[in-house]
């Protein structure tokens, strides 16, 4: 799973990556710091490993892993080569989704694009950028699809043509192509053509180290990230995706390596878990993914599977051959190990499961697969 972390110049996309990769990137106050995309990878604090960890005995606890781009800037007219121009584009069409971080704090230490502070119109501008970037593709697609009909009959140009048309109307009434049901087939050819505002986005409200105890235990209570999480709202639904964070506090605790005083730190700024925690649980949640879990002497270790995923399909992420020579799947949830203490109590008491072929996988289950090659 690739995340592109995607905002304005001075919103603190570099700051959060930084903090949630621990690499060293540069942190300035002027615009595109960042002027190429900078990949790393983040590993997702998980509670439910701790737990199993303290009921299995283990040598090693491996967390599951989510892929970051720190994608150059975007500014208005972006898409038409202002600033860094279309440098970011084809870098967000390879992205699964989008951490949109939007400024919600006022410095006087950190200039901003506009000189004054409004979440809402700064988020609208990078849509309206990453909407006239997929409109360019669009328009461009069709026109050439249409010049293929022309010589001869082409099923595949008349079909690009039907959704292309279809999708530039979506675009032109300033909608993102997520918000239209599309058929699994439309979805493909779009897919096909990178299309950005496609993909989910995960609003990241960037607030100040003294807001961020109280937006997190209430972000209607802080005014900009209220305004903000109700522009989303009425975008994309009471559902949509928005995390408050503050960039600056996480990148402190990333510097903290004593995870007794990392604790302590998260505590007395009224925190019980670090960012990267709950973005990825609203980034699984938003992508349609969940984990599960295999527990043994050797290693206790998080999965990453797309939800409704089949017991065979999960034990391919392991290792192709278990998915190929698969017999059936013993598994229990972290709450019924929590509960009985142990592997051999939770069979005492019957709630070991015994799964076959076609059993969907459910986020928290303990695998256990047999298999035969």
């Amino acid at each position: 799973m690739e995340i592109g972390i995607v905002g304005l110049p001075n919103v603190g996309k570099s700051a959060l990556f930084k903090a949630l990769t621990g690499m060293t990137v540069e942190v300035s106050n002027y615009p595109f710091t960042t002027t190429h995309p900078i990949r790393g990878s983040a590993i997702v604090p998980d509670n439910r490993l701790d737990i199993i960890s303290r009921f299995v005995p283990t040598k090693k606890i491996v967390h599951a892993n989510v892929d970051l781009v720190d994608i150059p800037a975007i500014v208005p007219g972006s898409s038409q080569g202002e600033g860094m121009g279309n440098a970011f584009l084809e870098h967000i069409r390879q992205v699964d989704a989008m951490a949109h971080v939007v400024r919600c704090f006022e410095s006087e230490d950190v200039s901003h694009t506009h000189d004054t502070l409004d979440p809402v119109r700064d988020a609208q501008e990078v849509e309206t950028e990453l909407l006239l970037a997929d409109l360019e593709v669009i328009e461009s697609a069709v026109s050439k699809a249409e010049r293929r009909a022309r010589i001869g009959k082409d099923a595949e140009a008349l079909k690009r043509i039907e959704v292309g048309q279809k999708a530039a109307a979506v675009l032109e009434s300033e909608r993102p192509l997520r918000f239209e049901d599309w058929t699994a087939e439309e979805r493909k050819e779009l897919r096909a053509l990178g299309m950005i505002t496609l993909r989910p986005v995960l609003y990241v409200a960037n607030i100040s180290e003294d807001d961020i105890a109280q937006a997190t235990a209430d972000p209607e209570s802080v005014a900009h990230v209220k305004s903000l999480r109700d522009w989303v709202r009425d975008r994309e639904g009471e559902h949509a995706g928005l995390v408050p964070v503050s960039a600056s506090l996480e990148a402190e605790l990333a510097e903290i390596s004593n995870p007794a005083e990392h604790d302590e730190m998260l505590e007395a700024m009224g925190l019980t878990e670090p960012a990267l925690a709950v973005l990825a649980r609203s980034l699984y949640a938003l992508i349609g993914v969940s984990s599960f879990y295999t527990a043994g002497p050797k290693e206790v270790r998080a999965w990453t599977i797309p939800n409704g995923s089949l017991a065979p399909d999960a034990a391919g992420v392991i290792h192709s051959d278990i998915q190929r020579g698969f017999i059936r799947c013993e598994t229990y949830s972290v709450t019924d190990l929590e509960q009985y203490g142990s592997e051999q109590a939770i069979k005492t008491a019957g709630h070991m499961r015994v799964e076959g072929k076609n059993y969907v996988i459910q986020d928290g289950d303990v695998c256990h697969f047999l298999f035969n090659v």
